[in-house]
C-alpha cells in the first residue's frame, strides 16, 4: 500500500469566538497545496481512498487534493487524524483498509510527523513536516507495528515549480 500524509496548508488565525477547529485555508495555503499536489500527480499518485481530520483545513485540505489528482470517490473524515490524537490510532485507520492500493491522510502537526516516524519504525526520527507538505511511504505488512519504507517527501519549495 501506499501511504501519502498530506499536512493541512496554511489557515487563518482563529477569529475571537471561532474554535481551532473552524480555522479555513487562506488562499496562500491552497495556492502551495495545489503546487505540491501538481507535482505529486505528475509522479503518478492515484490514491483510492482520502481520510482526513475533521477539522475545516484539513477538510479543506482533502477537497484540494481530490480536485489537484483527480479523485472520484468520497472524502472520509476520521477523529483519528485530528490533531491531539496518536499515531497508533492512525495505524489501526490504515490496517483497517489494508485492501486499498493507495491512501491519502490529511491531517495536521504534530501528528503527520510523529506518523511518518511510527509508519518508518522509527520512533527518534524528527521531521520539519511543513504546511502542505507530503510524504509517500510504503507498506506491505500489516502486523502489530508498521515498517514502512519513506520513497520520497515534497515541500512546497521544493515542489519543482
Amino acid at each position: 500500500m501506499e501511504v501519502y500524509l498530506l499536512r493541512h496548508g496554511i489557515a487563518e488565525d482563529a477569529p475571537p469566538g471561532k474554535s481551532d477547529a473552524d480555522r479555513a485555508l487562506t488562499p496562500e495555503g491552497r495556492q502551495k497545496l495545489r503546487r505540491v499536489l501538481g507535482r505529486a500527480r505528475a509522479a503518478g499518485v492515484e490514491p483510492t481512498l482520502i481520510l482526513a481530520s475533521p477539522y475545516r483545513r484539513a477538510v479543506e485540505t482533502a477537497e484540494v487534493a481530490v480536485e489537484s489528482l483527480g479523485y472520484r470517490g468520497k472524502v472520509v473524515q476520521t477523529a483519528a487524524l485530528a490533531p491531539n490524537a496518536a499515531p497508533q490510532e492512525v495505524w489501526g485507520e490504515i490496517r483497517a483498509r489494508r485492501t486499498e492500493d493507495s491512501v491519502l491522510l490529511a491531517s495536521h502537526e504534530p501528528l503527520m510527523s510523529s506518523l511518518l516516524a511510527l509508519l518508518l519504525n522509527s520512533p527518534a526520527l524528527k521531521v520539519d513536516f511543513k504546511k502542505a507538505a507530503m510524504a509517500r511511504v510504503d507498506l506491505d505488512r500489516f502486523g502489530a507495528e508498521p515498517d514502512g519504507i519513506l520513497k520520497w517527501m515534497l515541500t512546497p519549495g521544493t515542489s519543482g515549480e
